[in-house]
């Protein structure tokens, strides 16, 4: 079960009630509760919970021994360690797996874990494994804050329980009028409030009713006030004495505190996270166990678990915090920083928040930075980046530290997801007069590296990039990304022979740099740049990569993985598919060694590329749809645009197909070039098949230029086919001729593979043209043989429907190929087929399925109702799935019925 709901909603109150009923009926229950830490604290709360159920393990299996060090209090009660595996990946799944055994041998057992917006990573990782196959007897139970949450779901993304396994969801919301009277009602223990004065209490406390609470205890005198009508009530609640409600609230309970207990309260908000009696008692001086027992009774701290008292709301807390006298705050952050270093076991994080607030500048620095690699190590790039950025917005700090720590900081940033305020923070480094010409120089080069990354930038990336060369001019091997990044063809107007002189040249630097991380860095670039233009060279090049398995420094596994992935993306565009997915598996699995976040976006993005092009459809529209979000302003979401135009143009979309083209190639040339080139071609064959010619000639001739202009030949594969229909359709034979003679010379000696295939197949349609059947016969077996090698089943499939010709058309091959478009998913082509056997006069075999539906969608209804819910009118459905108007109109009726839609705008699927 997940509750979900703002801070002071009363998600504690809930699960706290439904923790007592699940103890009377004899379930054990384990409650743990995530805190807000600075830093990533993998497990942290399951291990919390773990930790206290050693008398109630039942025979727990042998995995479980790999828990033994992270469970030091249950040691006594499972089996021995195992025998390391010697890989991170492998020992993550193991521990993954000994969780679910500890938590099978518990039995029947609920699993409560409060706020979980604030979780570590791996947690919810473990805990989707968990839910992916839970042992009988669990039930887990987690309440989160929807706003505070690091991702869309609590889990990390939208995730579905398995069969047999019951998920329940729970908003809590702000109380209306009526049950703000109630909830004061009870806490005044009587019933009296007014009307008037609930009305006020909601406008001032938005109906949170943790904020209530704390407003009618700040109250002077509840009993009285609670019973004030008119305007008077609201001048009883505006006459709180408070800026801010809770935190005026907090401090009349604090100021009833005694002294001794009051320092101990302050010593833990300072603190941050629930601590022993010990570590409490050395921050606030002298203390007796009965201040401390006074605090828990009063509500104002809880034993979060044994022996560590904390607040229960962080708000809380913080308003404790910000109560205090600045010379008071500073020496308990003094006191909280010498007993925290005292232990040993503090991490760096929680270090660093002490020392910046005791005002310990140089202890600041270094636990920042220590901080900043822990985060680095668990993959929280972004936790490492506002560490040492906090760090670096400090005038005082040295010269020395600013530099040290503005490479570590850009280094980070590269590693993760560029926009936003990580390439914000970047660029304000330039600012800083603090830094040396060496360091400025490698920060233009690093923030020049993040705009090339994101859309609308790639123009101001490479001006920066070129900034970078000339200060860092003496020094190439600082510089050997940047020149690689310039050089690279996919960006730019410049022709693919000049790029190839300027790949030559920067790879002429190779020779001289003085480590094989160096040249990783450079050949990461290099590589793919060479491969993506069909230089066949580069096969032999990609032997000067390391083994993977001879790589362990982070660094060189990060550059490591964008070779990998740079090269399976190249792959992609000129048709090695499964070379590509070959380099896609290793480059994704050296990019998540080191949470190379943008590395694995890119992937991501060749992978629904490939998926597509494979006819692996199934829930790729939901891929795409989450990858943009996930993406959104990164130039890979051009790549994922197009893939989205491809299948939406397929299954007669035409609005979200115009879209994503529009989308993926509306950016300046100078941005993204083979996606624009096939957003051309794909735009251009959408609409020729809706019979919109003049308008595909706009698309058709940019593509075409594009090529002519870039001497990019090797990826006229996606816009070829097109062009050349065009041509034909509009008499234009001659065009057609002169743009085919141009591809085959523009591809002598390229390794391109999918642009010789599409080639192969625009032959084969001149050929037929002429009528020269039997010549444009055997080139369509070559051209549907190439596709078909190529693992191109949709490409193939259309060449065969068009090799068919027009009116004497085989009806069974007809129907053949129209089931291999129902088997893709491709609506439009397989309506289209069915419609050319109809229009033959010939009856075939009604296809094999259930006739009755029932109140379920039948394929067709569900065709036409995914163009519905798209914004199509029936004409449109009615030209994409070559049915008549009235056809449509009776599926639009039975649609709207079945999905108990009020009009044809609220059908959803």
């Amino acid at each position: 079960m997940f509750v979900e709901g703002q801070a002071g909603v009363g998600k504690t109150r809930l699960v706290a009630e439904f923790a007592a009923t699940a103890r009377t009926r004899g379930m054990r229950v384990l409650v743990g509760a995530c805190q807000p830490l600075p830093e990533p604290f993998p497990y942290g709360v399951l291990f919390d919970c773990l930790s206290q159920c050693g008398d109630r393990l039942d025979d727990p299996g042998p995995v479980t021994g790999a828990l033994r060090d992270y469970l030091p209090e249950l040691a006594g009660f499972l089996p021995p360690a195992p025998r390391a595996l010697g890989d991170a990946e492998a020992e993550r799944h193991r521990i993954f797996r000994a969780v679910r055994e500890l938590l099978r041998s518990l039995g029947t057992t609920v699993l409560v874990l409060e706020d979980l917006h604030w979780a570590d990573e791996e947690t919810r990782w473990v805990l989707r494994f968990v839910l992916a196959s839970p042992p009988p007897g669990l039930s887990i139970v987690a309440t989160y804050r929807r706003e505070d949450l690091p991702t869309v779901a609590p889990l990390g993304y939208p995730s579905h329980m398995p069969h047999g396994v019951t998920g329940i969801n729970l908003v809590l919301r702000p109380l209306g009028v009526v049950e703000v009277r109630a909830m004061i009602d009870a806490l005044v223990a009587e019933e009296v409030t007014s009307d008037r004065f609930a009305e006020a209490v909601l406008r001032e406390t938005a109906g949170i009713p943790f904020v209530i609470e704390e407003t009618v205890r700040a109250l002077r005198d509840p009993m009285a006030d609670v019973r004030a009508e008119g305007d008077l009530a609201q001048r009883v609640v505006e006459g709180i004495d408070v800026p801010v409600l809770v935190s005026d609230a907090i401090r009349e309970r604090m100021g009833r505190l005694p002294d001794a207990a009051r320092s101990i309260a302050e010593a833990a908000a300072v603190l941050g996270v629930p601590e022993t009696t010990d570590v409490l008692s050395a921050v606030a001086g002298e203390s007796k166990v009965e201040h401390l027992i006074e605090l828990t009774k009063s509500g104002v701290l809880v034993e979060e678990t044994a022996n560590r008292f904390g607040f229960r709301e962080n708000v809380t807390r913080r308003a404790v915090c910000a109560s205090l006298p600045g010379p008071r705050r500073r020496e308990l952050h003094e006191r909280a920083l010498a007993a925290l270093s005292a232990l040993g076991r503090v991490r760096a994080g929680r270090l660093s928040v002490h020392s910046k607030a005791a005002g310990r500048k140089s202890e600041w620095v270094r636990y920042s930075e220590l901080a900043a690699e822990a985060a680095e190590e668990v993959k929280d790039v972004t936790t490492a980046v506002d560490l040492l950025s906090e760090v670096l917005a400090d005038p005082e700090i040295s010269v020395e530290d600013t530099n040290r720590l503005a490479v570590k900081l850009c280094g980070y940033a590269l590693m993760g997801l560029p926009g936003g305020a990580v390439t914000a923070r970047v660029e304000s480094l330039l600012s800083d007069p603090r830094l040396s010409p060496d360091v400025r120089g490698e920060v233009h080069l690093w923030f020049g590296l993040l705009l090339q990354r994101e859309t609308g930038e790639v123009d101001r990336g490479a001006d920066q990039l070129a900034r970078a060369v000339d200060l860092l001019a003496d020094q190439p091997e600082r510089t050997v990304r940047g020149l690689a990044a310039m050089a690279g063809p996919y960006l730019g107007t410049v022709s693919i022979a000049e790029h190839q002189i300027a790949l030559d040249r920067v790879e002429m630097i190779a020779d001289h740099l003085p480590t094989q991380a160096l040249r990783t860095v450079l050949l990461a670039t290099t590589l793919g740049g060479r491969l993506i233009v069909g230089d066949s060279s580069t096969w032999k090049r990609v032997a000067q990569l390391p083994s993977p398995s001879d790589v362990h420094d982070p660094d060189e596994i990060h550059h490591l993985a964008r070779a990998h992935c740079n090269l399976a993306d190249a792959c992609s565009w000129i048709g090695h598919y499964a070379r590509a997915r070959e380099f896609l598996h290793s480059g994704i699995t050296l990019a998540e060694q080191v949470a190379a976040s943008y590395v694995v976006g890119t992937a991501e993005a060749t992978a629904v590329r490939l998926d597509w092009l494979d006819g692996q459809w199934s829930g790729l529209e939901k891929r795409i749809d989450h990858l943009v979000g996930t993406y959104a302003n990164l130039l890979l979401t051009t790549d994922l645009n197009l893939t989205r135009g491809w299948l939406a143009a397929a299954r007669g979309e035409w609005v979200r197909a115009e879209r994503a083209f529009a989308a993926a190639g509306s950016y300046p040339l100078a941005q993204v070039f083979p996606v624009g080139v096939s957003a051309a071609g794909g735009m251009a064959g959408m609409l020729l098949s809706q019979g919109k010619v003049a308008a595909a000639e706009e698309h058709v001739e940019r593509g075409v230029a594009m090529l002519r202009s870039k001497g990019a030949w090797v990826w006229s594969g996606d816009l070829l086919p097109q062009a050349v229909d065009f041509y034909l359709t509009v008499d234009r034979a001659d065009a057609a001729r002169q743009l085919v003679a141009e591809t085959t010379v523009g591809l002598g000696g390229v390794d391109a593979p999918l642009a010789h295939a599409a080639l192969s197949g625009c032959r084969a349609r001149l050929a037929a043209v002429t009528d020269d059947r039997d010549e444009a016969d055997r080139l369509y077996r070559e051209a549907i043989g190439l596709h078909h090698d190529l693992g191109l089943p949709y490409r193939a499939t259309q060449l065969a429907e068009q090799a068919e010709g027009g009116a004497l058309a085989d009806v069974t091959v007809l129907d053949v190929l129209a089931q291999s478009y129902e088997s893709l998913g491709a609506t439009v082509d397989a309506a289209r087929c069915r419609h050319r056997i109809r229009s033959t006069g010939v009856a075939t075999p009604s296809r094999r399925g259930r006739r009755g539906y029932g109140n379920e969608l039948s394929p067709r209804e569900q065709d036409v109702a995914r163009l519905l819910a798209g914004g199509h009118t029936n004409r449109e459905i009615a030209q994409a799935l070559f049915l008549s108007r009235r056809t449509v109109e009776d599926y639009v009726v039975k649609v709207r019925r079945k999905l108990n839609a009020p009009s044809r705008h609220d059908v959803r699927l």
